[in-house]
């Protein structure tokens, strides 16, 4: 069997490892390349939502409320809660005629440092709209406005919106929704489960929809790459790599160690998860995946070293070790 791992190194000791399994797959279901197990079911966190977002183009949301290209993208954010982020949700929220309160999602502090920083110095506390998940959540919001379903309660399984989300994921994994167990994600709505080979098929879907002019799959995916500052935000590797790369490849971070990412000129999804969760895994992983599959150019790799190959830095600020990962696919069997 292929093998991906990532290495942490201190000095010239190899001290931890994380093992990563890796899904490649093409618009038509096949597995392209694999390494590790391509079948393990994992949950897709946050790498779901460009696909909750379909249904804000498609049920005529975006365009009812004049949702703009970046709050579009903001909706499929696992965002910094940088004052751009939380401006573009509060706006979302403005369009449709509530505020911050209807928001599921609890409080926490900014992701970006500097951000959390700023608000401490003033005294404020981190708000709903600082949540990572905010825009995803004022999308949702938005989908229930527009369908005059209730607003409270439409991060419960068994509300309409959810219901809505359930359908989607099914439609472009390819699963029945029996077929896709669900759990409470870190926001509160609800999560999928479901094979890697399955989350990276639905992925090279997507982009081949994109491609093919498919109105909310290119409305969706050119919102994230036009506007890649509001799907990540600073020093983010989702938001550094569709910059780079000019929206060749879009890419969606999710929890414990999910990466995913879609690449329209070649109809390819990709799926990983570094199997003990390990976010420091996670960026060197996807990286030396697309370095593998030949989709990076050596220029660009460049620019994204500080990405693929870490420092690993003790408290005094010194380079003690370096991150590395290691990636050999074989080909797939689908």
């Amino acid at each position: 069997m292929a093998d991906a791992r990532v290495e942490v190194w201190r000095g010239a000791l190899l001290e931890s490892q994380h093992r990563v399994s890796v899904a490649v797959a093409d618009a038509r279901g096949r597995l392209r390349a694999r390494a590790g197990d391509a079948e393990l079911v994992v949950f897709a966190r946050s790498a779901a939502k460009p696909f909750q977002a379909l249904p804000l183009v498609d049920d005529g949301v975006a365009e009812r409320f004049e949702l703009s290209g970046a709050e579009l993208a903001l909706c499929c954010a696992s965002h910094n809660g940088e004052p751009l982020h939380v401006d573009a949700a509060r706006s979302i929220l403005r369009k449709i005629g509530t505020d911050e309160d209807a928001l599921a999602c609890g409080p926490h502090p900014p992701l970006h440092e500097p951000s959390a920083r700023a608000l401490q110095r003033i005294g404020a506390a981190p708000g709903r709209l600082h949540n990572n998940c905010s825009g995803k959540h004022g999308g949702m919001l938005a989908l229930a406005r527009t369908h005059a379903w209730p607003l409270t309660g439409y991060h419960r399984s068994d509300h309409p919106v959810q219901q809505r989300m359930l359908e989607e994921v099914s439609r472009w994994t390819e699963l029945t929704t029996e077929e896709l167990p669900t759990a409470v994600d870190g926001c509160g709505v609800v999560t999928f489960g479901l094979p890697l080979a399955a989350l990276a098929g639905a992925f090279a879907r997507l982009s081949a929809a994109a491609r093919g002019g498919e109105r909310a799959p290119a409305t969706v995916v050119q919102a994230m790459v036009r506007h890649p500052e509001y799907v990540g935000g600073t020093d983010r590797l989702c938001t550094e790599l569709m910059r780079v790369v000019g929206g060749r490849i879009f890419t969606k971070v999710g929890a414990e160690g999910v990466y995913c990412a879609g690449v329209p000129g070649a109809e390819l999804g990709v799926a990983l998860k570094v199997e003990d969760g390990s976010k420091r895994a996670a960026e060197p992983a996807l990286l030396a995946v697309l370095r593998a599959l030949g989709l990076l150019l050596e220029d660009e790799l460049a620019r994204l070293s500080r990405y693929a190959e870490p420092d690993v830095i003790n408290t005094r600020g010194e380079a003690v070790g370096r991150i590395r990962a290691t990636v050999e696919l074989e080909p797939g069997r689908g």
